[in-house]
């Protein structure tokens, strides 16, 4: 079986209501991507706390999915006579074959070597390094997958710094990676927190697919104590709100661990938490990088 796809730009001033419209007129689905993405013109609608956002792209890309026996110029032609659009934008209409879409998603994942020791393991893959510590970890819902340069960074820090029994917090779990890779590393209790319902979910299910016992939670279900080390892979924005809790966080001389941050957003970052904490130089991979310091 094979299905249609069609592909066109919209405003920001119609881009909604196409997109309802072709649903309306037997689209099978309709998704919305910014049409200058990957430019110096790419628009980001979902800030970080404390920055404006807006709905929509300014310039988008509407794809939609029809059955392979719709005519789908007669149904965009209707779309724009029901919006009252006069002048249709350059649109694309393709076959899309049937595919094994599951073998072929499963395809662009295979084991991630973070170090010598340790290893990030898709469920369908065997273990490149059966003696390693591996995490079995599939891609979902939630950040870190070890494909990202923030993740591998916190990652070989914990493999790097973890001696056994540490307390352990990860602020902004995400898939719970973090906290698992520590736990497996020989951690002592470990906590993850965050804002997602849907990442304290997925952290729990991945931690029990490990085998290891952490604790996860959204932020107003937990009392924080002060902990050994505390990585936070979050970005750079929240990162600033959270200084003063984070530094709260760790006990004197623990360590911090700060990831999420473009390069050029170091000494920012370092500028504000200096006053806690002593730092040693950054490490970069890919134009993000890792900060970790000793609280005073």
């Amino acid at each position: 079986m094979s299905w249609l796809t069609l592909s066109v730009r919209a405003e920001a001033s119609h881009a909604e209501a196409l997109s309802e419209s072709l649903l309306a007129h037997g689209a099978l689905s309709v998704d919305m991507l910014d049409a200058d993405a990957d430019t110096p013109d790419e628009q980001a609608i979902f800030g970080e706390p404390g920055e404006p956002t807006s709905s929509v792209w300014q310039h988008n890309l509407i794809n939609a999915l029809f059955e392979q026996d719709a005519d789908v110029e007669s149904i965009l032609r209707a779309c724009y006579d029901e919006l009252g659009i006069t002048s249709p934008a350059a649109h694309t209409i393709e076959t899309l074959e049937e595919n094994d879409w599951v073998r072929l998603t499963q395809s662009q994942f295979d084991p991630i070597r973070i170090s010598d020791r340790l290893w990030i393991v898709p469920t369908w893959h065997e273990a490149s390094n059966p003696s390693a510590i591996n995490i079995a970890l599939d891609p979902g819902l939630a950040f870190g997958t070890g494909s990202h340069p923030t993740t591998r960074l916190c990652l070989r820090w914990l493999d790097g710094h973890i001696r056994g029994g540490e307390t352990v917090l990860d602020y902004g779990c995400g898939s719970g990676i973090l906290a698992i890779a520590a736990m497996k590393l020989g951690a002592g209790s470990t906590v993850g927190v965050d804002i997602d319902p849907q990442a304290v979910i997925a952290s729990h299910d991945n931690a029990e697919a490990n085998h290891v016992q952490a604790d996860f939670f959204i932020p107003g279900d937990v009392q924080l104590t002060q902990y050994d080390v505390v990585v936070a892979n979050i970005l750079t924005n929240p990162l600033r709100a959270l200084a003063p809790l984070l530094s709260n966080a760790t006990r004197s001389g623990g360590r911090i661990v700060l990831s999420g941050i473009l390069a050029d957003q170091a000494d920012e970052v370092m500028r504000i938490y200096s006053q806690w904490f002593d730092f040693v130089p950054a490490v970069i991979e890919d134009g993000w990088c890792c900060l970790s310091g000793v609280k005073r």
